[in-house]
């Protein structure tokens, strides 16, 4: 098995599988150091803007006449369809990964307790059963989903909830649930993504721990009612741990997943006429404040910037 992507989820499915007798190799950084591997399964777990240089790496990495299944649990919408276009739909596979992982003093993945792995073929092939097996015999809860969409998107449902509003503000998730008028953004921007995925014909599932259908329900519900049922359960399960937008920000990266997660809200937004002024503003300033940190100054813990932002969004007059 063949692992791009050696960080906290990466080396928790590859140590997993290691763990039940399967030989794993994890690709090197630098292309230049990469050599070509016999391999049955790849894993993609590259943040989704590196997912072209995944795939310049299994292209390496793998001989032209493999036919090696590549699954890729990433975050974001897009991931599977780059592959897919590289390799053939037929060997790629979607995953969800809802297992709560951090990285450990050796830099290896930690998983906490609950959670699990759903699996959907992207292609036609329904050739893969022998995945549920390998992964189940981790111990790890595994599903199979036949959409690979209504996977990757309900499991967006959930990678959107106190990230990037969080990230902007530069503040924990149980800081954010008390700011009303932000939290309502957040209602308002899982309302968006439901709506985008009924324009698309996707039906939301439930994920190996998270009930995605009462997310989107208790959403739909008056905020302050929503409120009530919402905020204490993301303060409990993750109020003290900073999202992982955040995390890239602290850490200078020039870089993150917004475009895969709200961007890609907006962009699907767009395409089916549908507004989603909270995903779209959500993206622009996150990006912006990536590009220029600087910029970090105009919202960090400023909720009513925020809320400006998405109204300058509603009037078409977003700032530059």
């Amino acid at each position: 098995m063949y692992v791009v992507g050696r960080g906290a989820v990466g080396t928790y499915l590859g140590e997993s599988l290691r763990g039940t007798g399967n030989a794993v190799t994890y690709a090197p950084r630098a292309l230049d150091d990469v050599t070509p591997v016999a391999a049955d399964l790849a894993i993609v777990t590259v943040k989704a803007y590196d997912t072209p240089g995944a795939i310049a790496t299994l292209q390496r990495a793998l001989a032209p006449d493999s036919s090696a299944t590549i699954v890729t649990p990433q975050n974001g919408i897009g991931n599977e369809e780059s592959l897919a276009a590289a390799f053939g739909a037929d060997r790629v596979v979607a995953a969800a990964l809802t297992v709560p992982v951090d990285v450990g003093p050796d830099g290896a993945g930690v998983a906490a307790r609950g959670g699990g792995i759903a699996f959907a073929p992207v292609g036609t092939s329904s050739a893969h059963n022998w995945l549920l097996a390998a992964f189940g015999a981790t111990g790890i809860d595994v599903r199979a989903v036949e959409d690979y969409r209504a996977l990757k998107w309900s499991k967006l449902a959930l990678n959107i909830v106190a990230n990037a509003a969080c990230a902007i503000l530069d503040v924990l998730p149980a800081q954010l649930v008390r700011e009303r008028a932000v939290f309502d953004l957040e209602l308002r921007a899982v309302r968006e993504v439901a709506a985008v995925m009924k324009a698309q014909r996707i039906d939301a599932i439930d994920l190996p721990r998270y009930p995605v259908r009462a997310l989107f329900a208790t959403a739909a519900l008056p905020a302050p009612i929503a409120r009530a049922v919402l905020g204490p359960r993301i303060a409990g399960a993750r109020g003290a741990k900073p999202p992982s937008l955040l995390l890239d920000l602290r850490a200078g990266k020039a870089r993150t997943e917004v475009d895969a997660l709200n961007g890609a809200v907006a962009h699907a937004a767009a395409a089916a006429g549908v507004r989603a002024p909270v995903n779209r503003t959500y993206g622009r300033v996150l990006s912006a404040i990536a590009a220029q940190p600087e910029r970090w100054d105009v919202y960090r813990n400023r909720p009513d910037a925020l809320v400006a932002a998405v109204a300058a969004e509603e009037k078409g007059t977003p700032p530059p």
